[in-house]
């Protein structure tokens, strides 16, 4: 008796976004099937590849990673340099010095720090805050500003401070807005709700609905995108339609498996292999789980996953 597949096509779809302008901006979305099941349907756009900088320049980067932007001397030229590596389709841009936990940078030193990118570089543009609610509302309000007309993704509203976030980003510049939540279906749920209440068009918000790094946790974060992306396919829930974009660079380079030294752990090899090799676990599983784009850090990460995106779509 011969086999007959049964189609796993949706009749719902994940909304289709556009990021940048130009010739170089990105569409996230539009499948209608589970992530990479290409024989069921085709996914006409593939996820993307973005590479993260930081406001602190080569002085914030893992050793192995700044060899890579050698003769650079502010994050303008970090961000001219890693346009040019192979498969980049955005920049990240991490405004991590304006927590005031931390180095509590004023926000007129950041915002032009946005600005400097932005003029050196044509590929679409995220801009991610300090992690502090409050001052992200300042930076991401005055960064929507700063580029406007650049259609870029401010990264990312919580539930503390998207009133501020989803005002200034999605309605008054016209912005991309992040709806960032916690691994849990429910609050990605409620904040998508409570933006799309306040205004937001549904289709110019992107989720980071959390990460972690491989192995510290991640069956939650596989369990929340799977659900999400159940929800929003099979249920056809409009509330859970957004494209999913996730941070990995923030998370990987962080763990001891990816920072301990080679003289402190010598029977765990090559520390820039480990660190490469954790960021590219961590985002394959992150893809695989739902998400539309991840964020990395060092450029083999950014070429070895984009190849396996092209081999799988």
């Amino acid at each position: 008796m011969p086999f007959t597949a049964k189609s796993g096509k949706f009749s719902a779809s994940i909304n289709t976004l556009t990021v940048g302008t130009g010739d170089k901006a990105i569409t996230l979305g539009g499948e209608n099937v589970l992530p990479f099941y290409t024989f069921d349907a085709p996914i006409e756009n593939a996820p993307k590849v973005g590479i993260e900088i930081t406001d602190g320049g080569m002085a914030e980067e893992p050793e192995c990673v700044q060899k890579y932007y050698e003769g650079c001397e502010t994050v303008a030229d970090m961000a001219k340099k890693a346009a040019t590596f192979e498969g980049v389709d955005f920049l990240s841009l991490r405004l991590e010095g304006g927590d005031p936990n931390g180095e509590n940078k004023p926000t007129e030193e950041l915002i032009q720090i946005v600005k400097d990118v932005a003029a050196v570089v044509d590929l679409p543009l995220v801009i991610c805050g300090c992690k502090n609610v409050e001052k992200d509302a300042e930076l991401l309000s005055k960064a929507a500003e700063a580029l406007d007309g650049k259609n870029a993704v401010m990264l990312a509203a919580k539930e503390e401070n998207y009133k501020t976030v989803g005002a200034a980003a999605g309605l008054a510049y016209k912005q991309v807005v992040g709806a960032e939540s916690a691994d849990d279906i429910n609050l990605a749920k409620q904040l998508n709700v409570l933006m799309t209440q306040l205004g937001v068009d549904a289709k110019a918000i992107v989720m980071n609905v959390g990460t972690a790094a491989a192995g510290y946790g991640f069956e939650y974060v596989v369990s929340t995108m799977d659900r999400i992306k159940a929800a929003a396919l099979s249920q056809g829930d409009a509330t859970l339609q957004m494209p999913i974009i996730t941070p990995v660079a923030s998370e990987t380079w962080g763990v001891k498996e990816a920072v301990a030294s080679e003289e402190d752990m010598p029977e765990w090899g090559p520390a820039e292999e480990r660190g490469i090799d954790m960021e590219v676990e961590t985002a394959v599983a992150d893809l695989a789980s739902g998400a539309n784009a991840v964020i990395l850090k060092h450029p083999e990460s950014v070429a070895t996953v984009s190849k396996l995106i092209k081999a799988l779509v």
